[in-house]
């Protein structure tokens, strides 16, 4: 039976006396139906039994039988109404869900509206110095061709002055020469002045200026300027990160029985001595490794972790379902997302395939930050803001959980704790 059809029903399968749908319907000699306790607890209160519908009466009170079509009607009636509410239930999860997708939608559109205001912002920043960059270096070549300009006319200008005279003084002698009157050449040349001294100039030049370096130059102070700009971009996005960070303490159920952890759970090295601990199933027995209490199943989560001193470590998140009894791989693959140092100097990112890391400084500090609907898990060294490594498109299926290991101290040269730090503090 379908829906509109128990609605076009609903009024006829239901009790007259309690005006609800027929429980248990019976049916009097009349022809009319009643739940079977509301026609007995009637002709139980009054003296005369009459039908409540119709006021038939009837001399002795009559025997009611049970109404079977009117029975499979209301379960069937019961069964879709039933239906019905599970339908209306489902269509409620659903317009919520819609609901949430919309509110997502609007969320992810102001996120990247802000995200690409602050890219305009940037990279306008970025043209203008490059445009300035530009001009100071086309100034600086155009300044140094003037100069050369200037020194040119300059000699130019008093060569032309010698030469005017030159001429002029050689134009005279020549008139005096054509002369006849040899008296008056005699006087002439008396009075004749004598040719004005000039320059040697056979060692004067004008020299091309030099122009080797000023490009470099100028693309270096540039590369300074934007290395100073994202340093600023760098540190403004890891106070972002920063907002969502977690007071993460380490899980002493989870830690390798070689492991010695902080009263305050904030610190954790490794010792020489197996501790005899109870093998529960949280603990990792086999390698040197342990949790934080706090996990992330949804949302933003940060911490970050002093790893100064150390000749080795590994830091990040793992899941909650990983393997704590046998041979493990600290990668993706294994329900890790971890970064590490090795031997004092070399850093890998443990993806399925490792990855080197060439980083400028050697970090101190590492924050560590997990997106996680955007299966993102990134690292940054705190003090410099730098990025170290981000893992992208990863799958989270269950909680993921902070996850430290400080390696083996290695006679003494690895004993440095691994310490969780607060945000904004720094731990000496």
């Amino acid at each position: 039976m379908s829906a509109a059809s128990c609605l076009l029903y609903e009024d006829e399968l239901r009790c007259s006396i309690c005006l609800d749908v027929f429980t248990d319907p019976v049916s009097t000699p009349c022809g009319h139906n009643f739940c079977k306790h509301c026609i007995t607890q009637h002709w139980d209160t009054n003296e005369l039994c009459k039908c409540p519908m119709c006021n038939k009466l009837f001399q002795t009170r009559p025997e009611v039988n049970i109404n079977t079509f009117i029975c499979e009607i209301v379960a069937q009636f019961k069964h879709e109404a039933q239906h019905g509410m599970k339908t209306e239930d489902k269509v409620e999860q659903m317009i919520q869900k819609i609901v949430e997708m919309k509110e997502s939608v609007k969320m992810s559109i102001y996120a990247a509206d802000r995200e690409k205001a602050e890219g305009v912002q940037v990279f306008t920043a970025l043209k203008e110095s490059v445009e300035r960059g530009l001009d100071q270096l086309i100034k600086e070549i155009e300044d140094k061709q003037k100069t050369t300009e200037k020194q040119a006319e300059g000699f130019i200008k008093d060569l032309e002055q010698e030469v005017s005279e030159l001429m002029m003084k050689s134009s005279e002698v020549k008139q005096l020469l054509h002369s006849e009157d040899h008296l008056n050449l005699l006087q002439s040349f008396s009075s004749l002045k004598a040719a004005p001294p000039t320059k040697d100039w056979t060692e004067v030049s004008v020299r091309p200026p030099s122009y080797e370096g000023t490009v470099v130059r100028a693309v270096t102070q540039l590369k300074e300027k934007l290395k100073k700009d994202m340093k600023k971009l760098l540190e403004a996005q890891l106070k972002r990160l920063q907002q969502y960070a977690v007071d993460v303490t380490l899980d002493p159920d989870t830690a390798n029985p070689y492991l010695i952890l902080s009263d305050d759970g904030k610190q954790v090295y490794c010792g020489n001595v197996r501790k005899n601990l109870p093998d529960n199933p949280e603990r990792f027995s086999i390698y040197g490794l342990v949790l934080g209490k706090q996990s992330v199943y949804s949302g933003r989560f940060y911490f970050q972790v002093q790893v100064k001193g150390k000749t080795g470590w590994y830091l990040g998140v793992a899941r909650e379902s990983i393997d704590r009894k046998g041979e493990i791989s600290l990668c993706p693959e294994d329900g890790f997302w971890t970064v590490c140092l090795r031997n004092g100097n070399g850093y890998d990112a443990n993806a399925d395939t490792p990855v080197s890391l060439f980083l400028d400084s050697r970090p101190e500090k590492v924050g560590v930050f997990v997106y996680y609907e955007e299966g993102l898990v990134s690292f940054h060294d705190v003090d410099t803001a730098a990025l170290i490594y981000s893992f992208t498109g990863c799958s989270f299926s269950d909680k993921l959980y902070p996850f430290f290991s400080p390696n083996p101290n290695y006679g003494g040269k690895n004993s440095a704790p691994l310490i969780i730090c607060p945000v904004n503090q720094t731990v000496e």
